[in-house]
Parts: structure tokens; sequence; C-alpha cells
């Protein structure tokens, strides 16, 4: 039994097999229940047993209770990051492998190349600015530390007027 999405009332989710999809869980009004933490238990419980380590083993390994073990396991308890990460460690495991069936890492997304805060700063400044800060740049790698901290100082004191 879970509350609803709202947190008004208790929700008891059925399992209904899908035809080759594994199982989707419903409320009493054939509603989708949306609870991954049924998949992360079952997940936990393949891996350690695959492992070859019992409830009490994770148990000694992480300080968590077996009692709560079993209970992640089983569905009826949420774990959070911080012990999906115990774990996980317990089990000798890379945290994403508690998400991710695959042998290998997943794939990382084809990124756009990430922007300088320099780059962010010239491509939203005036061709003037741009200019100008070009000039600053240069004339920065000539001073000294010490005198660039003092030109900072400055220049924060005339724009706090």
């Amino acid at each position: 039994m879970y509350l609803d999405e709202c947190g008004e009332g208790p929700v008891t989710c059925s399992p209904v097999p899908r035809f080759g999809l594994g199982t989707n869980y419903v409320d009493a009004k054939g509603m989708s229940c949306k609870y991954s933490f049924m998949i992360i238990g079952s997940r936990l419980r393949k891996l350690r047993e695959e492992r070859h380590f019992s409830q009490g083993d994770i148990e000694k390994r992480t300080g968590l209770l077996r009692c709560y073990v079993s209970r992640v396991e089983n569905g009826h308890t949420v774990p959070s990051l911080e012990t999906l990460e115990r774990l996980a460690s317990a089990l000798e495991l890379p945290l994403y492998m508690l998400f991710y069936e695959g042998d290998e890492p997943p794939a990382l997304p084809k990124l756009s190349k990430r922007q300088s805060a320099e780059e962010l700063a010239l491509a939203e400044a005036s061709a003037e600015e741009r200019r100008f800060l070009t000039k600053v740049r240069k004339l920065f790698t000539k001073i000294n530390a010490r005198d660039r901290r003092l030109l900072l100082f400055l220049a924060q004191k005339l724009a706090s007027r």
C-alpha cells in the first residue's frame, strides 16, 4: 500500500502482466503506478544472488539491517541515493549497474562543446565591448599578480558606486 500522487490516500498496486513486456503495476482504478523502486528491488536481489551474498552479508557490509534490505528488495521501501551507494559498494559494483543491465557502461550522449565563461561573455558583448575586453586581457597578462588583485579591487569599488 502506498499514498497516491497527492499524498492523500492509500493506493494498492497490483501486478498486471504485459505480453512480452514484463509487469506493469496498476492501482484499483486501473491507473498505472510509477514505482520504479520495485524494479530497483528486484535488480538488487538479482545482483546480490549473482554474487552469492546473503542479506546478512549485505547487512555486515553496509550496516543496514537485514530486514531493511529485504524490504527494499521486495519493493516495500524506497532507498535513498546514499543507501543505493552503500548497497552498490557492498555488491562491489559501480552505482550505475543498479539501474543498467548491460555489461559495459552505457554510451555517453554526444554533447556540444562547452564554452568557457570568457567565450560566453565575448559572444554576448557588442563589437566595441569585445575589442575592449581583448585589450584588457592582453594587458592583464603583463601585470603581476599583486597588481591584478589591486586592479580587480578598484574595478569592484567603481562598480559598486
